[in-house]
């Protein structure tokens, strides 16, 4: 995953979408929302490894680092694809508990979650000096 991620990176590809630079000028909810976002379509190690050095090279303050983090982490939680723990648990659960968990169901729930804890994050983080 790293190796794909290098590359995209020389592509300079992700840099040029400029998502999360515009983000940041949306301040805490901004990045919150868009590394949540993000983390759907790549994962949250990966998008960290390729996005640590723009936030590096633009001086980010320790407060956007940890919103950055917290966004990434609880990104996991929203879909089934969002972790692959997730797959796993979800793969098990029916394997051997006869137990199907859908992906419209488990979003339900996930989406919900998500929500809260960027609630509770971005409150607590925005009292970060």
């Amino acid at each position: 995953m790293f190796v794909l991620m290098q590359s995209v990176w020389q592509t300079g590809f992700f840099q040029a979408t400029e998502l999360f630079a515009q983000a940041e000028t949306g301040g805490i909810l901004g990045t919150l929302a868009a590394s949540i976002l993000v983390s759907q379509l790549i994962s949250n190690v990966p998008l960290m490894a390729l996005y640590l050095p723009i936030m590096m090279q633009q001086d980010a303050s320790p407060a956007m680092l940890m919103v950055f983090a917290a966004g990434s982490t609880i990104a996991g939680n929203m879909i089934i694809r969002g972790a692959a723990s997730n797959v796993i648990i979800v793969q098990n659960a029916e394997k051997r508990g006869g137990i199907t968990i859908g992906f419209c169901e488990f979003a339900r729930l996930g989406i919900t979650l998500t929500l809260m804890q960027a609630i509770i994050y971005g409150a607590a983080l925005a009292l970060m000096p």
